[in-house]
């Protein structure tokens, strides 16, 4: 009995959390693209995907208004209407696999976009930043130890959610389970050790998670004889606190962070390899982005042989 394409997607959606291993996050997103996709095409059947149907749908994508961010005259950008493209293909792949006629994957390319640039602050602003969280009551030593973490480990913020307070201090290695739920290994350094022992050290609750949040009186939120673990969007605003008290007018995010770890490897002379592994990408080619702003030796040529005056 032939299957529609909710039922063919429901059992993708399993595939990719099941057999791929893939995060909830993930699987919600590609339910995501691809219910817009099948809602906006009208499409049933898995012959009716089409080289048509997704050109119309891409018409479509292009064209819509970001009002939901409050932003009516722009629309979707490139990179945001590639997301739906990259679940089309990956549905498209599961039918081809499961031996469902339809559109072949690799017909659909994806939209051109822009080189990605990074919004790096200077050494003298990463100071001031990792400066402005210092004290001695417990939400400075836990702001400060996050902010460390972070510039010593390269961390994504989901990974540096995910950590316990049962961590092993007594090395500087510490493994890490990221995305697709590969683990790789980073590295501390001494000083972000010995700011959260310090940290560790003040905590009075018994909450099994690393970083909690914690009272404007100074004490861990407990509910039921535990506190609460910082959310993603709690360690993004204490980030941009620091940032605000450091005096910096730039946007500082956790992922800014990420990339100063990556790019002051660079610049110091790691090589690509290595900090691809440290940062646990997929693809050497999404490390490659740091490269130009961090390649001393041709800034150095070009300053050494350029335009000399004799």
């Amino acid at each position: 009995m032939a299957q529609n394409l909710e039922q063919l997607k429901r059992q993708f959606l399993e595939y990719v959390e099941i057999e791929k291993g893939r995060a909830l996050k993930t699987v919600e997103n590609y339910n995501h693209y691809l219910t817009v996709f099948l809602t906006q095409t009208k499409a049933t059947d898995p012959n009716d995907i089409t080289d048509s149907t997704v050109r119309e749908f891409r018409l479509w994508l292009n064209r819509q208004p970001l009002k939901n961010l409050g932003k009516p005259n722009e629309t979707l950008s490139r990179k945001t209407q590639n997301y739906y493209l990259i679940a089309i293909r990956a549905f498209l792949k599961y039918l081809a696999r499961q031996e469902v006629k339809s559109m072949p994957s690799e017909r659909i390319e994806l939209a051109k976009v822009p080189e990605r640039s990074l919004d790096l602050i200077t050494e003298a602003e990463l100071k001031r930043l990792l400066d402005a969280a210092k004290g001695g009551e417990l939400k400075n030593l836990r702001n400060q130890a996050i902010l460390e973490l972070l510039f010593s480990t390269g961390l994504r913020v989901s990974e540096l959610c995910s950590l316990t307070r049962d961590i092993d201090l007594s090395t500087d290695e510490l493994s890490i389970k990221g995305k697709g739920g590969k683990v790789r290994v980073v590295f501390i350094s001494d000083y972000a050790k010995k700011i959260l022992k310090e940290y560790l050290a003040k905590r009075k609750d018994l909450d099994d998670a690393l970083f909690i949040q914690i009272s404007k009186n100074g004490k861990s939120m407990e509910k039921r004889g535990k506190g609460l673990s910082l959310t993603r969007r709690s360690v993004e605003r204490i980030v941009k606190e620091c940032t605000i008290k450091a005096g910096i007018s730039k946007r500082v995010t956790p992922h800014t962070m990420r990339h100063l770890f990556a790019t002051d490897l660079l610049s110091n002379g790691a090589d690509l390899r290595s900090v691809q592994a440290l940062l646990g990408h997929a693809n050497i080619g999404t490390t490659q982005i740091y490269t130009h702003v961090t390649d001393k030796h041709l800034r150095d040529i070009h300053k050494k042989f350029h335009n000399r005056k004799t």
